[in-house]
């Protein structure tokens, strides 16, 4: 995939993560099919369309699952792909996503643009007419099992392209043949194949999962300058992300932690270099003293590079995954027309997309874990024996301060702790026992964008938490120019807190606008 300005251009191979996010984030921007993989999308049907007389292959004169040993006459081939299209768009719940469903649709129009499923290049470039309209079908939330792909999920994305079901159009949802009639885009009858290549594979769970990996990114990030902050909030030593230390534990995400705290703290004046202190301590001999402040900090402040390391490592390591997945054939039967040959397999079992999601969602809740641990530890008195409780610097007992956010941060984070328990080892065999192991994958790409959204909640009140601490110190001046950024962007949503008030909106405008930050 190329990109260019505002056009990106899909050739079937290197589509970026960040050229997905280039088509969700700007509504000006659209997608085109390189001629080349129009000439290899009209090679593979022009194979199909000549050599499936006389054969039985899966999916194009065959039943599916199950009734694969049902042959299906000539005559009844295209009816068999509309019943596959239907039969299959039964999804419930609340419809994920419009930015979720768009990535879903690019990925399958690079996987179709490979040229190895068969179909057309008229529904390969429908499919980009959908995009570039921004015509984005409804599709809920439950019903994939995540192992001949996301059968269900993609159906519903089926049915609009034969102008059925519903859709999201200019914000408001609408039935898909109306929108259709409104932009003059004509009926679409679906050929042998075509069917069962929109809807077998793992593009939902993928699209769900590059969105995710964005966001992850982002957080991160934000963790990471946080976490500064708040070690300039309590003057600790510099020594814990010394480069020395790190290179002695030579794990590449700990070494890079400590590499980027390094850099955003380089012109604080508020850390302290450890040989300028405890050096005159009077010890008298075979006695013992207690020290004028504490030698270190606690874990949730000294151990940021090694909590956040391996957190680092792991979004690097299923950003690679799901690049891998959205440039990869995830279609059955594959048509090998190179070689004359019709590959039955299973590229659509989505277990290395749900063991990603896995992965990335108890990463995060662990990073969520410890935001709130230093949200815990500024509004705890007896803790930080630094502060008044929860930051209250108007009148403890008649005003509380900070003292309700603690509730959501607590809750919030306690919840993304349950939705850790992985999806990758719920298998429950379905499909008359035909799909004995499943993946789940899907389910795990939504719950991992569920604890992407609670990060984000419990972040902001970190940062809320730490700004507030900014105004009791009042040494922003000496505050590193990362930490300023930070402390600046929060008072643009959320004011000091002195008076009691009702800030839950302020703090849902932050949450969004953190998501851009």
């Amino acid at each position: 995939m190329i990109k260019n300005k505002n056009k990106v251009i899909v050739s079937g191979q290197n589509l970026k993560i960040e050229e997905i996010a280039t088509i969700i984030n700007n509504r000006g921007a659209i997608v085109s099919v390189s001629d080349s993989a129009i000439k290899l999308i009209n090679s593979c049907k022009f194979f199909l369309d000549n050599n499936i007389k006389g054969k039985i292959v899966y999916g194009i004169n065959t039943g599916f699952g199950p009734m694969a040993s049902m042959a299906i006459g000539d005559k009844q081939l295209t009816e068999l792909q509309k019943n596959l299209i239907r039969s299959h768009a039964t999804g419930i719940g609340e419809p994920i996503k419009e930015e979720y469903v768009l990535a879903a649709m690019i990925i399958r129009l690079n996987m179709l643009s490979k040229g190895y499923s068969g179909v057309s290049s008229r529904l390969v470039l429908r499919l980009r007419d959908f995009i570039n309209h921004r015509i984005i079908p409804v599709v809920p939330e439950h019903g994939a099992v995540g192992t001949s792909g996301d059968l269900v999920q993609l159906a519903h994305i089926a049915l609009a392209l034969i102008g059925e079901g519903e859709v999201f159009y200019n914000g408001e949802r609408k039935k898909t043949v109306d929108v259709l009639k409104k932009l003059k885009i004509g009926k679409y009858e679906l050929e042998p194949k075509e069917g069962l290549a929109l809807i077998n594979g793992t593009a939902i769970m993928s699209g769900i999962m590059a969105v995710n990996c964005i966001h992850a990114k982002k957080i991160l990030d934000l963790e990471i300058r946080t976490g500064g902050l708040a070690l300039e909030m309590v003057r600790a030593f510099d020594d814990s992300f010394s480069e020395v230390l790190h290179l002695l534990r030579p794990h590449e995400g700990q070494i890079y932690v400590a590499k980027t705290l390094r850099s955003l703290l380089f012109s604080s004046k508020l850390l302290r270099n450890r040989e300028n202190y405890h050096n005159n301590e009077k010890i008298e001999e075979g006695g013992v003293c207690k020290m004028s402040e504490c030698i270190q900090e606690v874990y949730s402040f000294r151990c940021i590079s090694q909590i956040l390391g391996p957190i680092y490592e792991t979004i690097l390591k299923t950003w690679k995954t799901v690049e891998i997945e959205i440039n990869s054939v995830t279609d059955n039967p594959v048509i090998d027309w190179k070689n004359k040959k019709f590959l039955h397999g299973g590229n659509f079992h989505g277990d290395y997309i749900s063991y990603a999601a896995d992965q990335i969602k108890i990463s995060l809740v662990k990073l969520t874990m410890l935001s709130e641990r230093r949200t815990n530890f500024f509004l705890h008195e007896a803790i930080n024996k630094m502060f008044p409780p929860f930051l209250n610097i108007n009148k403890p007992g008649l005003t509380l301060g900070l003292q309700g956010l603690q509730f959501v941060a607590t809750s919030t984070t306690s919840q993304s702790q349950t939705l850790a328990f992985p999806q990758y080892v719920h298998s429950i065999p379905t499909n008359a026992d035909n799909q004995d192991v499943v993946s789940m994958g899907t389910d795990s790409a939504l719950l991992a964008s569920k604890v992407i959204e609670n990060a984000y909640s419990v972040l902001s009140i970190e940062c809320v938490v730490l700004s507030q601490v900014v105004d009791i110190l009042k040494n922003k001046n000496l505050m590193s120019s990362s930490s300023k950024d930070i402390f600046n962007f929060v008072r643009k949503f959320v004011p000091v807190v002195f008076e009691d008030r009702v800030i839950s909106s302020e703090i849902k405008d932050l949450i969004s606008s953190l998501k851009k930050y």
